[in-house]
């Protein structure tokens, strides 16, 4: 199974609001490659959810688990019917914030599209990364 970060900003749509609503589709998604990774991900894998800014815990952090509830369907916030998204499902909080400072301070992570291609907003994480960030975390 393939394991991916989702990020969103809290004043757009916060871990406590996914977590408040259960399931909930993940829609806005206007980039070509993240919309290849939406079409690409299967029901029950997972996902990091990472706040792209989140003041009160160091800035930006990965703070939360989901899971794809629903493979990828166009998504109704598109006109075009171009765009995609897909239905994630709030698992848990990260027992600690992982941030972006964290990974930017770790060599291992070099790789990882996080830190390669910043602006991307659903992205795949390598199962040896994927480890490592919830060991970091405190899973």
């Amino acid at each position: 199974m393939a394991t991916w970060l989702v990020k969103s900003e809290p004043g757009c749509f916060s871990w406590a609001q996914q977590v408040a609503v259960g399931v909930e589709p993940w829609t806005g998604v206007r980039n070509a490659l993240a919309r290849r990774h939406l079409a690409a991900m299967r029901l029950g894998e997972q996902a990091l959810f990472y706040h792209s800014n989140a003041p009160g815990i160091g800035g930006r952090a990965c703070v939360g688990l989901v899971e794809v509830a629903r493979e990828a369907y166009p998504d109704p916030t598109d006109e075009s019917g171009r765009w995609l998204c897909v239905d994630m499902r709030a698992l848990h909080p990260l027992p600690r914030p992982v941030t972006l400072a964290q990974l930017k301070a770790d060599p291992a992570f070099a790789g990882l599209d996080l830190l390669r291609q910043s602006r991307l907003s659903v992205s795949p994480v390598p199962e040896p990364h994927w480890r490592r960030i919830l060991e970091l975390a405190g899973l």
